[in-house]
């Protein structure tokens, strides 16, 4: 099953689902909230292992969108752990975040999100989160195909078992 989780920017998403996932032992994929330098970066929502997104280098190759600036060799990597992660039966949850406005070009997390979304679209067992910004809810669901979902708020996380 796909669950979305939507709301504004900057309203708490990824907080609320580290808090939920925190205590939880069926729960992977990536977060991307922002490190303690202020950058956004990935975090495995099970082992909590970091890496770099944001970036103010001007020698690594980066993908731009607004004023941010990261680094495709994290989305690379991202991507091939949430490919490989949704191979694994040990997890029951696994958390895409977030897709937006780089996904809808293509890039950022679009390669996992293009191959996860059908494979989970009808699983029983297994489901994938998706963070979405409320603005772009529609286009995403659009631009993925995605026929059949749950939409969440922070609040309903508390009701996933």
């Amino acid at each position: 099953m796909i669950y979305i989780l939507s709301d504004a920017i900057r309203s708490g998403k990824t907080t609320a689902l580290m808090d939920w996932a925190q205590h939880r032992d069926d729960v992977n994929g990536f977060l991307c909230p922002d490190n303690s330098q202020g950058k956004r970066c990935f975090v495995n929502a099970k082992s909590q292992v970091e890496f770099d997104l944001e970036t103010d280098s001007e020698t690594q190759e980066i993908v731009e969108i607004g004023p941010f600036r990261f680094l495709k060799s994290a989305f690379k990597k991202a991507n091939d752990l949430l490919i490989m992660l949704s191979s694994e039966i040990e997890h029951r949850y696994l958390i895409l975040d977030e897709l937006g406005k780089l996904e809808l070009r293509n890039e950022g997390l679009h390669r996992s999100a293009e191959l996860l979304i059908p494979r989970f679209i009808k699983d029983e067992k297994q489901h994938l989160i998706l963070v979405v910004r409320d603005y772009l809810l529609e286009d995403i669901i659009e631009h993925y195909h995605i026929s059949e979902y749950q939409l969440l708020g922070k609040e309903d996380l508390k009701s996933l078992n």
